[in-house]
């Protein structure tokens, strides 16, 4: 017993607050100075993890974070090759009266979110952007596909991403290019069985079901963070709901010719008044994105930039959170869905980033019930281009990524608010 009871008193002091001084903080610099900002979201999870709260400083040194010495945690800092300063209380004084006295505020972070992953159990073609950021900061998470949403698992998680998804049942609408490819026939004969598995008729009922459980999980106060086609493609279910949108090519039957007549944009998150693309041959689902996918590229890859709105963190603190960065204008990349057209975006939505000059928006936010959703256009920050079959992105060699660094602002911003949910 008594050995037990001093291994129990050990466990627990390593992760107790045992400055040399009273009040002695370590900092996480998340300017220009850090050497590996991705990690450094990594080391804030973990810090959560222990049960050790952070404070976020928002607009502070890039959006820096402050959290009571601990060795341990100084340990897992310089294991990780995340730049830290260890700061005295007169130190941390100063830094709290800068922040009063300007644009910038406090945010107390107090529990790592349970963080899951929509994602088909095949070996898929394109890489998740979310993956290979939350793998390269070594943050934890789930892989949840149809049916776990369905059985009602989304209730385990406070955060949920969706990345190349197509919730419309039309497979991505690659059937021009790829339809006689082994991995589009593996795609959709795992889809189908899928459907018939769980009792659908058609991929497109399933996805439809997918998409209205999603929204209940929003409702009841879940994290929506979404890019690429999972952005667009949600919304356009969701307007749906009463028709069908679907070639025979991809469901067996035609679609409704008035479907775009029926389409309720009283359900959807972010977009409306948007014009359906029917035709089963062309790269596209919408006119939301913006380059569309069926088009030549229309911006060179050196001029392409987006830029983060300024907000005030004092009285705007959620998309403050949400945009902190050590830079504010950001290179481009492409998508399936690359980016939004500004005039089929909801008054009510937060647009945080867009290409100036253009009709472009970026970077998108809003409130739906006790819940939230963040669309982020483009498909990988550091992979302009992304092909069938290339290589995935190795972080390594982009560990200050500032179009990575909004990703991972999205998987702390849960921890900001402490949600009781109703079932």
């Amino acid at each position: 017993m008594r050995l037990n009871y001093l291994i129990m008193i050990f466990s627990i002091a390593v992760f107790i607050i045992s400055p040399p001084a009273f009040s002695q903080k370590v900092l996480i610099p998340m300017d220009l100075k850090q050497t590996d900002h991705l990690k450094a979201y990594g080391v804030a999870y973990w810090t959560l993890e222990k049960g050790i709260n952070v404070e976020w400083l928002l607009n502070y040194r890039g959006g820096s974070f402050l959290i009571d010495y601990n060795s341990a945690i100084e340990r897992e800092l310089k294991v990780r090759g995340v730049s830290f300063e260890n700061i005295s209380g007169s130190q941390a004084a100063q830094i709290y009266a800068t922040i009063e006295e300007n644009n910038m505020e406090v945010v107390l972070l107090e529990k790592a979110p349970e963080i899951a992953i929509y994602q088909s159990p095949r070996e898929t073609k394109w890489d998740d952007a979310v993956a290979l950021a939350l793998d390269y900061a070594e943050v934890p998470y789930s892989k949840i596909w149809d049916k776990e949403v369905l059985r009602g698992e989304l209730e385990k998680y406070d955060w949920l991403h969706l990345h190349h998804e197509d919730f419309t049942g039309q497979y991505g609408k690659f059937y021009r290019s790829f339809r006689n490819a082994p991995w589009y026939m593996e795609m959709v004969q795992i889809n189908e069985a899928m459907a018939k598995d769980l009792g659908f008729k058609k991929v497109s009922d399933l996805k439809l079901a997918v998409a209205k459980m999603i929204h209940e999980y929003v409702l009841r106060g879940g994290f929506l963070f979404a890019m690429c086609s999972g952005t667009d493609t949600y919304d356009i279910a969701l307007a749906a709901a009463e028709t069908d949108i679907c070639d025979a090519i991809f469901d067996g039957d035609p679609f409704d010719p008035n479907c775009q007549q029926k389409l309720d944009f009283n359900k959807t998150y972010a977009f409306e008044n948007f014009n359906l693309i029917k035709d089963p041959l062309i790269y596209e689902f919408s006119d939301i994105d913006i380059p569309s996918s069926d088009n030549p590229i229309l911006r060179r890859q050196e001029t392409d930039y987006f830029t983060l709105f300024d907000f005030s963190a004092k009285y705007d603190p959620v998309p403050t959170m949400l945009t902190q960065n050590h830079v504010s204008v950001i290179k481009g990349f492409m998508g399936q869905t690359t980016g939004f057209k500004k005039s089929l975006i909801k008054k009510s939505v937060i647009i945080m980033a867009e290409s100036e000059g253009t009709e472009q928006v970026k970077y998108i936010h809003g409130n739906v019930g006790r819940g939230t959703f963040t669309f982020y256009g483009g498909h990988d920050p550091e992979d302009y281009q992304h092909y069938v079959g290339d290589p995935e992105t190795q972080l390594s060699l982009h560990k200050n990524s500032p179009g990575y660094r909004l990703i991972l602002n999205n998987i702390l911003f849960p921890a900001a608010k402490k949600k009781e949910r109703k079932t």
